[in-house]
């Protein structure tokens, strides 16, 4: 590697690693944000909450490293040419495209870093996420008492729901004072209960919580007496709350979505969905098949019959009125089924689309790292002095339309209007485009009075609707 080479890399080394701390910081923050619903009021253990931190990191990894590509070569090259260092580079023979070879092929590094990340690791992190969500949902909510408030109590495997008010709490020794209970799990005869004070206790496994009362009282409806009451007093009294403990019961692991698997699995689930769609296909062209050859009078095979009797059967059940002959029977045999595969055909198309669109994505976001150094670096050499207001603005103003693009097109394979492959390229073929153009024009890049900062932007957009409002003035005289 030469000096020139490693020179290049170390300025850009710098702002690679800031801009993808920085951006993986914020978003992180944005959507753990996001996800607090999630966690609130469920008694979770750092552990738990530990393990929530570290799964929901590559998710945000993988929209901040093309991210951190593009703001690194827009800074470093505007940085590098503001300083005349590239100036000083093409005076010492230096070719201008050139210094722009060692970028792509840590571009390409980046790109190959990029794909082993998102078809390892994000994977495997948005599965196991997905399943700690699972659990953390199916958690009853923390048993968390607030004093002089009241506080709802769920037992998790039978339903029934209490309501504890107190009038306070001491968390350390969990002893409570002005204790009432209400418990209307029974809507025959509801029960308040009230005592002086009590403390609460787990079991071994801190799953169910046991509360000893203290000088209470409880209060049961007397169905037996119009607005009566039965009353019993005591000195002591247990309640056992079983299943409100707050140790997460982790399942076992679920199925996997499109955007949890790798590339082989995603290969292996678009072939059994293609399988499926010729199988319901073939089975449908029989059935028309069989269909017309009942309506003309030829026999039909012994598997149409069975479909004929079970079409009887449907119709019994869903009340619609039974055909008057075999021929109708068959031939409403064939339109269930049609309708019925037609449904199965649609289904297995939508995941086989959402599965070419993840495998897509794949590669596609891969690539983007090289893709924003064709388009970073050309574009910061012709305006060097906007520093970093052109730096942020031009990285926002890019990503935001490769990404919206990537969405659009996502939703659009989705639904079958586009196939996956051109898609989720669109905005890779767009930037590409845009950035060789740029690398083709390197060399070629005139200066102005204005420095090459966001003033020059202006002036080049404002000097290209001058061009064409004189062209249209020139084509009206």
């Amino acid at each position: 590697m030469s000096i020139l080479s490693r020179h290049l890399i170390r300025a850009h080394l710098g702002p690679f690693f800031f801009a993808i701390f920085a951006l993986t910081g914020l978003l992180f923050v944005n959507s753990i944000t996001q996800r607090m619903e999630d966690l609130a009021g469920k008694g979770l253990g750092w552990e738990v909450l530990q393990e929530f931190l570290v799964l929901s990191i590559p998710h945000t990894f993988a929209l901040t490293m093309p991210m951190a590509v593009l703001v690194s070569v827009l800074y470093a090259f505007g940085d590098l040419t503001s300083s005349n260092e590239v100036t000083a580079m093409k005076a010492g023979g230096v070719a201008p495209r050139s210094i722009l070879v060692p970028m792509l092929w840590m571009g390409a590094l980046a790109a190959a870093t990029m794909f082993y990340f998102n078809d390892q690791v994000l994977p495997e992190s948005n599965h196991r996420l997905k399943n700690l969500l699972v659990d953390i949902n199916r958690k009853s909510p923390t048993l968390a008492i607030r004093e002089q408030g009241w506080n709802r109590l769920d037992i998790a495997d039978l339903g029934d729901v209490y309501h504890l008010f107190a009038e306070t709490v001491d968390s350390r020794t969990n002893q409570m004072t002005t204790i009432e209970i209400v418990d209307r799990n029974n809507s025959q005869s509801p029960r308040w209960t009230y005592a002086a004070h009590g403390q609460m206790a787990f079991n071994d496994l801190k799953t169910d919580l046991y509360l000893t009362l203290y000088d209470g009282v409880s209060l049961e409806l007397d169905n037996s007496q119009p607005g009566g009451f039965r009353q019993i007093g005591f000195r002591q009294q247990t309640i056992p709350l079983r299943g409100v403990g707050t140790t997460l019961d982790r399942q076992m692991e679920g199925s996997r979505g499109d955007r949890e698997m790798t590339v082989a699995m995603l290969r292996e689930e678009s072939a059994a969905r293609r399988r499926q769609i010729e199988e319901w296909q073939a089975l449908a062209r029989d059935r028309g098949v069989q269909a017309v050859m009942a309506a003309i009078g030829q026999p039909v095979d012994s598997a149409m019959a069975v479909s004929v009797e079970s079409t009887k059967e449907r119709a019994r059940q869903t009340s619609i009125p039974r055909a008057p002959s075999y021929k109708d029977d068959v031939t409403r045999s064939a339109e269930l089924g049609a309708k019925t595969q037609a449904g199965s055909i649609d289904q297995a198309k939508r995941q086989l689309s959402a599965y070419q669109v993840e495998i897509h994505k794949k590669f596609a976001l891969s690539v983007a790292c090289i893709i924003f150094v064709l388009v970073g670096g050309p574009l910061a050499m012709r305006f060097p002095r906007g520093g970093l207001g052109v730096t942020i603005a031009a990285s926002s103003i890019i990503f935001a339309i490769y990404w919206a693009g990537l969405i659009g097109g996502e939703d659009l394979s989705e639904r079958g209007l586009a196939p996956a492959a051109l898609t989720m390229w669109a905005p890779n073929l767009l930037f590409g485009s845009l950035g060789l153009y740029l690398f083709l024009g390197m060399g070629r890049e005139t200066t102005t009075a204005r420095g090459g900062g966001l003033d020059e932007v202006l002036w080049r957009i404002r000097r290209a609707f001058d061009r064409r409002r004189r062209s249209r003035v020139g084509a009206e005289g």
